[in-house]
């Protein structure tokens, strides 16, 4: 399934829309990419625990994706509680997550670097119990001039039969492999807000 041109009505999540409106009020011109340090959102702890933080290494296929923040619900659910959380950070994220799983999400990734825009996906599975649940990923770029730096990701876990169990839903010994339903990049041409401070919403155009 190729990347299709969207705008922000393809994400689902509320919070994850929070999160886009923040990168876009970040942006200074639209055709370049906003500063990490112009990112600001009011995003809580609690929220932090789905979310992740990349330095870029390299660039294009070689590019490798460098952890500097992994949220608790993502460690859980890849399994990596076995990890010390001083050693969860500092760490590739093919080595964090194996070449398996890796193989799964790095055309996200690669859709980010390549095109400089937010990408979303959504994957569906089951859990340990059976249960439906939707995988929800955001990919949020940053960098100056046109090359890509950081990447924040949000990543939600959604069911609408209620409850379900979250560890090792994607990891390794997960009970089905993620089937990816949409793939997107938030691309549709867009006018930067006039002050990036403002906690209005950005609307792509």
């Amino acid at each position: 399934m190729p990347f299709r041109s969207a705008d922000p009505s393809v994400v689902k999540s509320i919070t994850q829309r929070v999160l886009l409106n923040a990168w876009l009020r970040a942006l200074r011109m639209p055709d370049a990419l906003p500063l990490l340090c112009d990112f600001h959102t009011d995003g809580t702890a609690d929220e932090r625990a789905d979310m992740m933080g990349f330095d870029v290494v390299g660039s294009g296929d070689a590019a490798r994706f460098l952890i500097t923040q992994e949220g608790a619900r993502l460690t859980t659910a890849y399994g990596n509680e076995h990890v010390e959380p001083r050693l969860r950070t500092n760490r590739y994220l093919d080595d964090a997550i194996g070449p398996e799983r890796y193989a799964g999400v790095i055309l996200s990734y690669r859709a980010c670097l390549a095109r400089k825009r937010p990408t979303y996906t959504v994957a569906e599975l089951t859990d340990a119990d059976g249960k439906d649940v939707s995988y929800e990923r955001l990919l949020l770029p940053f960098g100056r001039g046109d090359t890509v730096e950081h990447i924040i990701g949000s990543y939600k876990a959604i069911s609408i039969e209620g409850g379900f169990r979250l560890h090792n839903l994607m990891g390794v010994k997960a009970k089905a492999v993620p089937v990816v339903t949409v793939r997107a990049v938030i691309d549709r041409r867009f006018v930067p807000a006039d002050h990036p401070a403002s906690q209005d919403s950005v609307e792509l155009i």
